[in-house]
């Protein structure tokens, strides 16, 4: 899905502001222009491009939503939005750590498939002025604002995209204390779904399991020296393939030490993903395997791009005969420095 392929068809608002004791529910759609249009148009396009999102599938028994959406028609579409909204509210009302926020509800196609975006907008916190006339004239000033809405630029913290014809799920969310626990609330309580982990989650978890290995296997000199290695195949792979199977990349990264997949493959194993494929779509996601960081115990910190750090001919590591390590940067045309 395209962002210009989205057709907003419909919208609808529900305040959703838990310090007032009720939704503020709207019984009309909403008049929309180009700009608010592509306003709801890019944080749709947010969601189902990000790597942060997860596909995911209704219990259908036991899902209030899902039962809303079964026989969904487009006359409904307001009573459905607020049955909705109000069945979020009354999740949110019994769990303050959950933020108050806007429900936008809203319909869209894109060719023939039509869905129900539903986009939580958490409040924020900004300053804006005032002017109010008084005895001695007008005054201007500066006022504290809690309910702003996020902006175009910034990403929602819980949403929904769901599939109108087979009620599929793409979402995203965070966890909030529900009964002095840290729950993703969205899925759990307020859709109930069963969800898939994220492309980026995975790609974290890899990250992590891979160092974690090192880091038991071998010194502190080798452990620098691995991981570099490894961050340089993850960088490689993913630049050339766009992705990569977990059992492939251990292949990789543990070529010649197969006692270290085994337990790389082990932690894999706890989260089932021996065999699952990473694809991360977004060019955030992927952008620190493009660089090696260093940090010395001297508190000298080297970024060092990664085809520089593949080439010889641009940077070198020399062991010293004394076990403590040089960096050596080579053929330097160039050096600029700032104040």
């Amino acid at each position: 899905m395209q962002k210009e392929d989205i057709r907003i068809e419909a919208v609808i608002v529900h305040i959703c502001d838990s310090l007032v004791g009720m939704p503020v529910l709207s019984d009309q759609v909403v008049d929309f222009g180009s700009e608010f249009a592509e306003f709801l148009r890019e944080h749709i396009y947010k969601i189902i491009s990000g790597d942060d999102c997860k596909t995911c599938t209704f219990y259908k028994t036991e899902s209030e939503i899902y039962k809303l959406l079964e026989h969904y028609e487009d006359e409904n579409f307001i009573s459905v939005s607020k049955d909705i909204a109000n069945y979020l509210y009354e999740i949110m009302n019994s769990n303050i750590e959950i933020p108050a926020g806007d429900l936008v509800v809203v319909r869209f196609k894109t060719g023939e498939e039509q869905y129900l975006a539903l986009l939580k907008m958490n409040y924020k916190e900004s300053y804006t002025h005032r002017s109010k006339s008084e005895e001695d004239g007008n005054v201007n000033e500066i006022i504290k604002y809690k309910s702003i809405l996020p902006t175009e630029s910034q990403r929602l913290q819980e949403a929904a995209v769901i599939n109108l014809v087979d009620l599929s799920v793409q979402l995203i969310e965070k966890k909030y204390e529900v009964n002095g626990e840290k729950t993703n609330y969205f899925s759990y309580l307020f859709l109930k779904c069963s969800s898939h982990m994220s492309h980026k989650s995975k790609l974290a978890i890899v990250t992590k399991a891979v160092e974690a290995v090192q880091r038991d296997n071998f010194d502190e000199t080798r452990q620098y020296e691995e991981c570099m290695k490894a961050k340089s195949i993850l960088d490689g792979v993913l630049a050339e393939q766009g992705s990569f199977q977990v059992e492939e990349i251990a292949d990789k990264i543990f070529e010649e030490k197969p006692e270290l997949k085994v337990a790389f493959q082990d932690k894999m194993e706890k989260y089932d993903l021996v065999k699952e494929k990473v694809e991360p779509k977004s060019e955030r996601t992927i952008a620190k395997y493009q660089k090696q960081y260093l940090t010395t115990d001297t508190g000298i910190e080297i970024k060092i791009p990664m085809e520089q750090y593949r080439d010889a001919n641009s940077v070198e590591f020399i062991t010293n005969p004394d076990g403590t390590t040089s960096v050596l940067i080579k053929n330097i045309g160039h050096l600029s420095a700032k104040l």
